[in-house]
């Protein structure tokens, strides 16, 4: 099965289970839709995520938009891993705990190497809180099998 296909039957499902990312595991979203090229996730903020003002912390919102940056090129079904070379955040508003925020990303642009991907996070109101670009190259690790996970 690809891994396009795979991540399509785990909508409406907790990633944490499925995700071969140790972290992704720990972030623990809720895969709400995808298309090829395109996810959105949703994460309950939780007080460990929080700074001591009990607002999101940015390092953990921009892990969010990465692991789900990575994903949605994973959804690419392409031959080999991907990995950040950079990614450039804009915090514009915050989360508290206790609410929910949706991450979504999209491909912007597939080269031979590098996929250039976009994302932002959204409050429950649709406010937009944090966005992100990155681009993500081709290792020379084999994509290989998932395990099942995705």
């Amino acid at each position: 099965m690809s891994v396009f296909r795979l991540l399509q039957s785990r909508v409406g499902e907790k990633l944490g289970v499925h995700s071969p990312s140790p972290f992704g595991r720990w972030l623990d979203g809720t895969l709400t839709h995808i298309e090829e090229g395109t996810i959105t996730v949703n994460f309950h903020v939780r007080p460990e995520m929080c700074n001591p003002a009990g607002v999101l912390h940015g390092g953990v919102a921009a892990a969010m938009m990465d692991e789900v940056m990575g994903m949605t090129v994973f959804s690419l079904d392409l031959d080999h891993f991907y990995m950040s070379v950079n990614l450039n955040v804009d915090y514009l508003f915050g989360a508290r705990s206790g609410e929910h925020v949706n991450v979504r990303s999209e491909v912007i642009r597939k080269g031979k190497k590098v996929v250039h991907t976009e994302c932002r996070i959204y409050d429950a109101a649709g406010r937009l809180l944090t966005k992100a670009t990155s681009n993500l190259i081709a290792t020379s690790m084999p994509a290989g099998n998932t395990n099942g996970q995705a």
